[in-house]
């Protein structure tokens, strides 16, 4: 399923896409797309059920701001460094375990929100990533199979980023990783049974209709189950967390000098093999 949330920000309502392309409304069966749902297999159930029938209501699309899939989000894991063509492209060595680090709930914006550089900022950069949208609680898991099993589903992320913030200014890259609207999300959180292999999807974003990033999830040193299993040794993961996977090669950090950073007025559109496309105007904050 293709699930997604419609609406002004704030004020979003629980739809889904069905295959023909027409949004169905999903109001009248669930309050909204959060970890309560993806943790309830009966309400998902009803839903996959009731698509089938027929009988979900058509929304009208024109003009209707898609926001981003998922509400209530506990937390966002990040991990750095994680596709060999991006390591290489920076000249770190490929890391020896997942590293790890957050980006608060409220980055999280919808796929063609607009993103604001920051005051002072020179080198906000882009990330395609796929992210991973947990179903079940992840603690302690022995295997990478046991991982898959947790996820709920995927959606495309923006892993927006300041580098100077990240690595110039002291202490972790927590500083240019949460600066507001840096986690675009969407726009559809695709269930898990119709991405029958996380390590085959093809990760793409343009900068101004130019491509800079044409990458695959085949690069990452550390598999989705693998990342998930590993982030359970270290912290409870629950229904309707994140886990952004890592971006391949081509940022603005990895191009020679001058590195062409974002800018206002920049537009950045970004996509991930059957999770749906972005796009984004740059403006100042």
């Amino acid at each position: 399923m293709k699930l997604l949330r419609v609406g002004t920000a704030g004020r979003e309502r629980p739809a889904l896409l069905d295959p023909d392309g027409t949004l169905r409304d999903l109001s009248g069966l669930v309050a909204d797309i959060d970890g309560t749902l993806l943790a309830d297999e009966d309400a998902l159930g009803r839903i996959r059920s009731a698509a089938a029938a027929g009988d979900l209501p058509a929304l009208d699309a024109t003009g209707l701001r898609t926001g981003p899939p998922l509400a209530r989000i506990g937390k966002i894991v990040c991990i750095g460094l994680n596709c060999h063509d991006h390591a290489r492209e920076t000249g770190a060595e490929p890391p020896a375990e997942p590293v790890i680090f957050f980006k608060a709930p409220d980055t999280v914006v919808g796929p063609d929100d607009t993103v604001l550089i920051p005051r002072g900022s020179v080198k906000t950069d882009w990330e395609v990533e796929l992210a991973v949208v947990i179903g079940r609680t992840a603690r302690y898991l022995e295997s990478a199979e046991e991982g898959l099993a947790h996820v709920a589903g995927y959606a495309v992320a923006h892993d927006v980023s300041e580098r100077e913030f990240q690595t110039e200014r002291g202490g972790t890259w927590d500083k240019g990783k949460n600066c507001e609207t840096f986690n675009p999300l969407g726009p559809w959180l695709v269930t898990a049974d119709e991405v029958p292999d996380p390590q085959n999807l093809s990760l793409r974003l343009w900068v101004n209709g130019e491509l800079k990033q044409d990458g695959t999830t085949a690069e990452q040193i550390f598999p989705v189950g693998e990342v998930v299993r590993y982030v359970s040794r270290f912290m409870t993961l629950y229904p309707g967390d994140v886990v952004n996977t890592g971006t391949p090669a081509g940022v603005a950090m990895g191009h020679p000098e001058p590195k062409p950073y974002l800018r206002a007025g920049d537009v950045v559109e970004l996509e991930v093999t059957g999770l749906g496309r972005q796009r984004q105007v740059l403006a100042q904050a």
